[in-house]
């Protein structure tokens, strides 16, 4: 049977800007390992495949894999999934509703006259702060000083809200730029509480990348060793919510960042955030933002797939 697809870049309004998404559509009857095999076949950080929703009341049942496994959640690909479901609407919808490992996750389509500009995925899991790590122990995994991160706010932390994240604050926009993943700290580190990615943030945002409030990057395994992520939606939507968990002044309301992510890499990405708490707590937690239709095709699997 043949099988059509869609990439786009996500989190950004420029071709080859932001975080590449492959999207097979129709792939009912795909086995796991057909899938695991075309993921790798693409190589891009996530490749989801879309399957009738088991309950009709849903929009899809989106499986999502990167190039080494299937995961329960992530952030761009639901964003570049939205999009493109959308986009092949005859009329976009104002919501869709995935079926996913994690969960149900909503996704809220943003048009403009007819046309979709955005979208918004809402994190199916409410946050989970888990092990905290020292200063010199994250630093290494960056390959940088104790100095170079920043513990005020809070410690190294595995985070999640759907997939697990260790978060670290580094001290400066400079500390930031000149990270590195250091292999041999990652594999004394990882796995931990299901982590297995370090996503690193600085608030030292200079004017020239305004008006991003953080610029982040983040480094993981990927198909021939570490790699870093140009755009990191589930990352993203948990430390949205830590800082917004962390934020004592506001008990109800909607707390909102812009991060910028991927600008060292060349693949600079704009990831918009909102999160509203209710009673002090974290009600719910919501990333959205741009993507770029880049190419479309076909490709056939004989049985031997």
């Amino acid at each position: 049977m043949q099988r059509c697809y869609i990439t786009v870049d996500v989190f950004t309004d420029r071709a080859f800007g932001g975080n590449p998404l492959a999207v097979v559509l129709d792939a009912g009857g795909l086995s796991t390992e057909q899938m695991q095999a075309i993921a790798t076949e693409f190589n891009y950080s996530e490749t989801t495949f879309v399957l009738p929703p088991a309950d009709s009341a849903h929009d899809a049942e989106v499986r999502i894999f990167t190039v080494n496994r299937e995961i329960p959640f992530a952030g761009h690909p639901n964003v570049g999934t939205a999009f493109v479901l959308a986009t092949l609407a005859e009329k976009p919808p104002a919501r869709l509703l995935f079926e996913e490992k994690a969960g149900l996750v909503p996704v809220e389509i943003v048009t403009e006259q007819g046309k979709v500009v955005s979208t918004e995925f809402t994190a199916p899991q409410p946050l989970k702060r888990m092990s905290h790590l020292g200063a010199e122990q994250a630093a290494a995994l960056l390959s940088l000083s104790a100095s170079d991160v920043r513990t005020s706010r809070h410690p190294p932390q595995v985070i999640s809200v759907g997939l697990s994240f260790l978060a670290v604050e580094v001290a400066s926009r400079e500390a930031l730029r000149r990270a590195r993943p250091d292999a041999a700290a990652f594999a004394k580190t990882f796995p931990c509480d299901g982590s297995d990615a370090v996503y690193f943030y600085t608030r030292d945002v200079p004017e020239g990348e305004k008006p991003c409030e953080l610029q982040a990057r983040m480094f993981h395994p990927g198909a021939s060793g570490l790699s870093e992520d140009p755009a990191t939606g589930s990352a993203t939507a948990a430390c949205a919510a830590l800082l917004a968990d962390l934020d004592d002044t506001t008990r109800d309301g909607e707390l909102k960042l812009k991060i910028g992510q991927g600008v060292d890499m060349g693949r600079p990405s704009l990831l918009l955030t909102r999160v509203r708490k209710q009673n002090g707590a974290v009600a719910s937690i919501h990333v959205g933002g741009s993507c770029v239709k880049m190419m479309e095709g076909t490709f056939r699997l004989d049985g031997k797939g």
